[in-house]
């Protein structure tokens, strides 16, 4: 594989039928610490969901790794590049759902609707028959959808099934007993496909999902042909992408974690590491001075060309041990000083 840049980006998913997740997690833990491998992974009984970040050989031994669990070998990915990395440090997390619908029952692997390509995505949203619906979160669709699109306006996956139940009676008076065919989609393929099975038991029958996400969409079809508008949220340090793959306009927002397009920079109402126009008046005086500090510390640390959260093990280690020594020699001094004390 060709790197076009140093770090190798790859969202994965796979639901699969995991028995004992805690046995699962020390190994792939210790094979990406190893590796110099960081981003965050999610198991639990329903399979694993994650995003992680390294040199390609490093990533093609985890994915390897992965790959050996119980229904894994499919597993699904997609590649981005960094010049950076992009994750600060590396979890693997133990969790009821890797994607939260709160709904039980739910099995995506056995009950998923109907994969559609990229290729052929376009052909589908086009027929008049077929509803649209964007599975993900408010302020993610406010920075890019596709055409046409539903939004739910939601704030989190879990509100998606009240959202649906009630969405549904606006169906029944468009459509009558007809029953519509639906397509979903998501960042990377995992929100859209649990929505699906959500739907199917439900009692929706022709429900569709877009393989491999958005992120394979803007990889795999030309811009030219393109229905997509704006730009895709991701969840690391590039905050958007658009076509190709290629990093988008939008920063983070320190402050309340939203995306922030070149617009709200150029507002009074924003400033760097702190605020945002959209988070600046929920913010009182002691917290716009924490941020304002925090900003400073990170501004610093990039000048000293040292990461200001994040550290490797070694680096870790090394300050724990510094710490440690730190506080032997004070209480070393101080017991000093108090054998030296005069009785009185």
């Amino acid at each position: 594989m060709t790197a076009p840049a140093p770090f190798r980006v790859t969202a994965l998913y796979q639901f699969a039928a995991f028995d004992d997740v805690e046995a699962l997690r020390g190994p792939l833990a210790k094979l990406c610490c190893a590796l110099g491998v960081k981003g965050t992974l999610l198991l639990a009984h329903e399979g694993i969901n994650g995003t992680i970040a390294g040199e390609p050989d490093a990533i093609d031994a985890v994915l390897d790794h992965i790959r050996t669990l119980p229904g894994c070998a499919d597993l699904d990915v997609k590649d981005s590049w960094s010049e950076t990395m992009p994750f600060l440090r590396m979890k693997v997390r133990l969790k009821k759902e890797i994607v939260t619908l709160g709904v039980p029952g739910i099995d995506a692997a056995r009950d998923a609707g109907t994969y559609v390509e990229p290729t052929d995505w376009n052909a589908l949203i086009a027929q008049p028959d077929v509803i649209l619906i964007d599975t993900r979160n408010a302020y993610e669709v406010a920075i890019g959808t596709f055409d046409g699109a539903v939004d739910p306006k939601t704030t989190s996956f879990s509100d998606f099934p009240d959202w649906f139940r009630n969405f549904r009676e606006t169906l029944r008076d468009t459509w009558g007993e007809t029953k519509p065919r639906v397509a979903m989609f998501c960042t990377g393929g995992i929100r859209c496909e649990k929505a699906t099975a959500f739907l199917k038991h439900e009692g929706i029958e022709d429900v569709f999902h877009l393989k491999g996400g958005i992120l394979r969409y803007l990889e795999t079809v030309p811009e030219a042909e393109s229905q997509w508008r704006g730009e895709c949220f991701v969840f690391d340090q590039r905050t958007a992408v658009k076509h190709g793959l290629a990093v988008g306009e939008h920063t983070l927002c320190h402050g309340c974690r939203m995306p922030v397009s070149p617009a709200d920079r150029a507002s009074t109402l924003y400033r760097a590491g702190v605020s945002c126009p959209a988070c600046h008046d929920a913010r009182d005086d002691a917290q716009r001075q924490r941020y304002t500090e925090r900003a400073r510390q990170m501004e610093r640390s990039a000048k000293r060309g040292v990461t200001h959260l994040g550290l490797t093990p070694d680096e870790a280690r090394a300050r724990l041990a510094a710490k440690q020594e730190a506080r032997r020699a004070a209480s070393e001094q101080s017991a000093r000083l108090k054998a030296e004390k005069p009785p009185r």
